[in-house]
C-alpha cells in the first residue's frame, strides 16, 4: 500500500491503516467515532450518543474535536452519519436546558456555536448520510453539510415554531443556503418536518438511498466531483459563498449567547420543556 495518499499534494497518512479504522480516539467513553478509508481519504464521522444522538455538552465538545482532527489530518472529505437504525439525530438535548445550570447552559450553546462553525465552514468537502429522523438540531447539522442522502421513510426539518422557540438566525441562514427562500420562510414558520420524498423533492436532500451502505457511497461519489478541482481553490470559493453566515455569529456570538440564556430562563419556556418532558415520559411507558 502507498504510503500516502493525494489531497491536492497532501496525505492522510497519519490516519489511513487499512480498508475502515478509528485511529483518532479509541476511548470507550467518546460519543463520536471517525474512521477514515485508505484508499479514498475519506473521514466518516460517526454520532454515537444512544437512543437518539440528542446532542448534550459532550457529545457536542467531541464532535467539535472530531472535526478539527479530521481537517488537521488533511483527509478528502468528511461524512456526518450515526449509529442509530432510525434517529440520525434528535436534536438539542432538552435536558440541557430543563432547570439549567447557568454557566453549563452558556458552554452548550458556545459548544453548538462551535460545531456549527467548524461544519458549515470546514475546509474539506462536506456530506451527510441521514440514516434516520432528523430534527431541529439534526436537521442543523445535516444542512451545515454541503451534501445529503437520506434514507427513505424518515423525516428532516427545523420544527422549533412546534415547540415554541423561535430558530437563531444562523439556523435559518443554513436552512437558506439549502432551499429556496420562499420554501425556507414557510417552513421555518410552520415548523415543517419533511418526508424524505418531500425533502428530496425541495431540495433539502440531494439523493435517496436504500440503505446506509449506498448513503455513504453516495456522499464518497460527491466527493469524486471534486477530484479533477484544486482543494484550496474548492475551499476558498466555498469559502467567500458561505463568509457573510459565517461573519453574522461571529460577530453577534456574546449576544446569541445572552439571548439563548435569557429565553430559555423565561418561566413559560421552562413550563413549556418540563410538559415536553412529562409527554415523552408516557410515551416511553
Amino acid at each position: 500500500m502507498q504510503s500516502a495518499l493525494i489531497t491536492g499534494k497532501k496525505i492522510c497518512s497519519s490516519l489511513l491503516l487499512r480498508n475502515w479504522v478509528r485511529p483518532l480516539s479509541a476511548a470507550s467513553d467518546k460519543l463520536t467515532n471517525v474512521e477514515v478509508n485508505d484508499k479514498t481519504g475519506f473521514a466518516k464521522l460517526t454520532m454515537n450518543r444512544p437512543p437518539v444522538n440528542g446532542l448534550n455538552l459532550d457529545l457536542l465538545r467531541d464532535l467539535h474535536q472530531s472535526i478539527q482532527d479530521i481537517e488537521k489530518n488533511k483527509c478528502r472529505g468528511l461524512i456526518l452519519t450515526s449509529s442509530s437504525n432510525t434517529i440520525f439525530s434528535a436534536g438539542l438535548d432538552i435536558m440541557e436546558m430543563y432547570k439549567p445550570d447557568q454557566e453549563r447552559l452558556k458552554q452548550f450553546w458556545n459548544a453548538l456555536q462551535d460545531v456549527w462553525l467548524a461544519l458549515y465552514g470546514s475546509t474539506v468537502p462536506t456530506a451527510a448520510a441521514i440514516n434516520g429522523h432528523s430534527p431541529a438540531g439534526g436537521c442543523l447539522l445535516a444542512t451545515s453539510c454541503e451534501y445529503r442522502v437520506m434514507l427513505p421513510k424518515y423525516t428532516i426539518g427545523l420544527n422549533e415554531t412546534q415547540l415554541g422557540i423561535v430558530a437563531p438566525k444562523w439556523f435559518m441562514s443554513t436552512f437558506r443556503n439549502v432551499l429556496p427562500r420562499r420554501i425556507a420562510e414557510q417552513a421555518l414558520t410552520q415548523g415543517k418536518m419533511f418526508t424524505s420524498d418531500e425533502a428530496l423533492k425541495v431540495g433539502l436532500v440531494d439523493e435517496l438511498a436504500a440503505s446506509k451502505e449506498e448513503a455513504l457511497l453516495k456522499c464518497e461519489k460527491f466527493f469524486a466531483s471534486f477530484s479533477k478541482t484544486d482543494p484550496i481553490a474548492r475551499y476558498l470559493t466555498k469559502k467567500q459563498l458561505r463568509h457573510n453566515d459565517i461573519k453574522e455569529l461571529l460577530d453577534e456570538r456574546v449576544q446569541d449567547v445572552e439571548n439563548f440564556v435569557l429565553f430559555v430562563n423565561q418561566p413559560s419556556v421552562q413550563k413549556g420543556l418540563g410538559l415536553y418532558l412529562e409527554s415523552l415520559k408516557k410515551k416511553a411507558k
